[in-house]
């Protein structure tokens, strides 16, 4: 297996630049349209909708049952995580090939 090692993170500042650049558009545009799409996203999964982006994946609300955890410097007392909800990413078939491609 391909050890993989770590990149640099790609800030929603950097993600702005790039575009900007690439597509010869005013940063300030960029980051009004980036901003307004994350928050509709974030309005739609606060609604319990479910997001789907055909090759790229799915976002949804899943609930998180309660469970029982432990701290390992008091294992003897079991410590209740309650339930909640959380956001999980399925990512799509594309994404997934291009993934296990850099892997490989």
């Amino acid at each position: 297996m391909a050890t993989l090692t770590k990149k640099s993170t790609m800030t929603k500042k950097k993600l702005i630049n790039l575009i900007s650049v690439e597509k010869s558009i005013h940063p300030n545009d960029v980051r009004h349209v980036i901003q307004a799409f994350l928050d509709k996203m974030t309005n739609c999964l606060s609604d319990g909708d479910r997001l789907e982006f055909r090759d790229f994946g799915v976002f949804e609300v899943v609930e998180r049952k309660q469970k029982i955890g432990r701290n390992p410097k008091k294992a003897a007392e079991p410590i209740i995580i309650p339930a909640r909800r959380a956001v999980k990413f399925t990512p799509g078939k594309k994404m997934k090939k291009l993934i296990e491609s850099v892997i490989d």
